[in-house]
């Protein structure tokens, strides 16, 4: 066993982290008119300078801009694609903590034309990251995976006059990312997330029955997506390690969906062409690692064993002990080690401070450091 000189290293993180207080009002003042849009780009600037800097001082060696150009992990980018446009419904999705439930409102999408893209998206934000990171140090690019233009709306979303088949649209959204893909391998990417929450939801029954509902085949969504994906990855560049994170909801230290991976597990690892899995494994929520068997030689599982929705700080004896039961199940040369999800999917953050951020991936370096030297 050793250390990793390329993604995913062994102790990671899943890209968002939290913004910064003046980072917050910068956002506020341009929403209401009170700074230009290039004031608000140098406060963000500033910040994913400091961000950066703080991912190198823990230790870690790759590193993300936090998001902090984004309100959300997933539509900004969606959004940029020709033929999605933002929908006057919005989506209605419950959210559980141990307070209670919080409702999440964000507008819907619709897919009024041909699904495509003319020009790389956050091109210029992963441009100016790599432009600031040290020598040794990975920068990554995290998207939203094609599921996620999708799975929330379902064929209600996709205008039937564009794509009366709908294999017709998933073929356009597949070549859209590849387009994506290729684009951003250009600019010098070679460390690519797919974000991917519906993988993780199929697992919860609840969820399934919401699929049924909208219309959509539960029992094989997961395998439709999966398929998209590959084909968004097919020619990534050489050189670039692609990954892909599974979450089951992340707002404000909430969550929306639980269930182990084992619905989707062995297609997930044996189907989908990435070269590593970043899986949450914070609490019972998740299951058991038995879904790990699955995982074949030549692919990596980073372990999400330190949560982002709580400030507590995971004990070091702990994480070993984790670590080791995964190892039953997949090698241990195969696993990594990084938090269950980011600490701001949205920009509102989760509810811990940055002490207690930078705590944690300390704890993710050191721990990984003592496991695999």
């Amino acid at each position: 066993m050793s250390q990793r000189s390329t993604p995913p290293f062994r102790a990671d993180h899943v890209g968002s982290l939290l913004r910064p207080a003046e980072l917050h009002r910068a956002r506020e003042q341009a929403a209401r008119g009170a700074i230009t849009r290039d004031e608000l780009k140098a406060v963000e600037d500033d910040a994913i300078r400091r961000v950066v800097d703080l991912q190198r001082k823990v230790g870690l060696r790759s590193a993300t801009d936090g998001e902090f150009r984004r309100a959300s992990w997933h539509m900004d980018f969606i959004y940029q694609l020709d033929g999605i446009s933002q929908s006057d419904e919005r989506l209605h999705v419950k959210f559980h903590n141990a307070a209670g439930d919080l409702e999440f409102s964000p507008p819907g999408l619709q897919v009024d034309g041909k699904v495509g893209l003319s020009g790389t998206i956050f091109g210029e934000h992963f441009s100016y990251l790599k432009s600031i990171v040290d020598p040794g140090v990975t920068p990554k690019l995290t998207i939203p995976s094609p599921s996620m233009v999708y799975y929330r709306g379902g064929r209600h979303a996709v205008d039937e006059h564009v794509y009366p088949d709908l294999e017709d649209f998933f073929a356009d959204l597949g070549n859209a990312y590849a387009a994506q893909v290729k684009g951003v391998g250009e600019l010098g990417c070679t460390y690519l997330q797919l974000d991917d929450t519906s993988l993780a939801y199929l697992n919860d029954p609840k969820q399934r029955e919401l699929v049924a509902r909208m219309g959509g085949d539960p029992e094989t969504l997961h395998l439709r997506n999966i398929k998209t994906m590959n084909a968004a990855i097919a020619g990534k560049p050489e050189g670039m390690t692609i990954t892909t994170h599974l979450c089951r909801g992340n707002f404000r230290s909430s969550w929306a969906a639980e269930g182990s991976y084992d619905f989707v597990a062995e297609a997930l690892f044996n189907e989908l062409n990435v070269d590593g899995y970043f899986l949450e494994f914070d609490d019972e929520r998740s299951g058991g690692f038995e879904p790990l068997r699955f995982v074949p030689k030549g692919k990596y599982v980073v372990l999400g064993l330190v949560t982002t929705k709580r400030g507590e700080l995971e004990p070091m004896e702990s994480l070993e002990r984790r670590i080791e039961q995964a190892a039953k199940f997949v090698d241990i040369d195969q696993l990594c080690l990084s938090p269950q999800c980011g600490f701001s999917s949205t920009e509102e953050g989760n509810d811990l401070t940055e002490e207690q951020e930078i705590r944690k991936l300390e704890r993710i370096v050191e721990t990984a450091a003592k496991v695999w030297g």
